[in-house]
């Protein structure tokens, strides 16, 4: 791209609602036709006074990759200036107070995928906006075998805000593969959430684990009138399959998870 279009593109991500479908757009272009121009632009956004530039800036660098392997249909992107990034963002929080741009900022680090990180994120778990340990929560399930996230995940699965807990039990318990009786213990409670998300992650995250606890729940969770994504994965996960089965129906799962817990006891 010339400096021209890359002008009127960062002018974009800055017309309109913060959640706008063209400043979006615009920000998915500049992420996919990374060059020295594009992050140098947005570095420069990264010292901007308006938090909203300093925001789209974090999230444009986060994501920049080489515009000749942006193609869905490849496997790794072609990341770039990931270092640099990471060293513009982690200097952006040492003073940053403003909520949308801290939420787009703790975001990257867990894009940029740099696990000396996590301390500085671990910070915001009790952060006063919900939007922000939000965004604890996405980072924190990046790393989600590590120690500190899993300690800061499971306090987050207790969080006031249903979408925190969401994202924190599903960074725990599904994106995550350490297992403990603190873990399981959590995602036994997070069964009972009166959020329906959270509840089905939390039976994702220990279908995996082959927790037999969850069984019970698993058959009352099949009982409802229509059999939800999660609850299949759920029920194949505690049967030891691969994957759903494409013909299997609540009953199908239903039944064998009555056998599983007839073999088990």
């Amino acid at each position: 791209m010339n400096t021209s279009e890359i002008e009127a593109l960062f002018e974009k991500t800055n017309i309109g609602d913060y959640e706008a479908d063209d400043a979006r757009e615009a920000i998915s272009i500049l992420r996919q036709n990374g060059d020295r121009a594009v992050f140098d632009r947005t570095a420069a956004w990264c010292h901007a006074d308006e938090p909203r530039k300093r925001a789209r800036a974090v999230a444009i660098l986060c994501q920049l990759q080489c515009p000749c392997v942006s193609d869905a249909s490849v496997n790794e992107p072609g990341w770039l200036f990931r270092d640099e990034a990471y060293a513009l963002v982690t200097e952006m929080l040492e003073h940053e107070n403003d909520p949308v741009v801290l939420d787009s900022a703790i975001s990257a680090l867990g894009h940029l995928g740099n696990p000396t990180v996590i301390p500085r994120i671990v910070r915001y778990q009790d952060h006063a906006d919900e939007n922000v340990r939000f965004a604890a929560a996405f980072a924190l399930g990046c790393f989600p075998n590590d120690e500190q996230s899993v300690s800061s995940l499971l306090k987050l699965t207790t969080d006031p805000d249903s979408k925190v807990r969401d994202w924190a039990v599903f960074g725990l318990g599904v994106q995550g593969d350490a297992d403990s009786a603190d873990i399981r213990e959590a995602l036994l409670r997070c069964l009972e959430d009166p959020d329906e998300d959270v509840r089905e992650e939390a039976a994702v995250g220990l279908g995996k684990r082959r927790g037999q606890r969850l069984i019970p729940k698993l058959l009352a969770m099949l009982e409802e009138p229509e059999l939800k994504v999660r609850v299949a994965e759920a029920a194949a996960a505690m049967l030891g399959l691969d994957r759903d089965p494409d013909e299997w129906v609540a009953a199908d799962y239903r039944a064998a998870l009555l056998t599983e817990r007839q073999v088990s006891n």
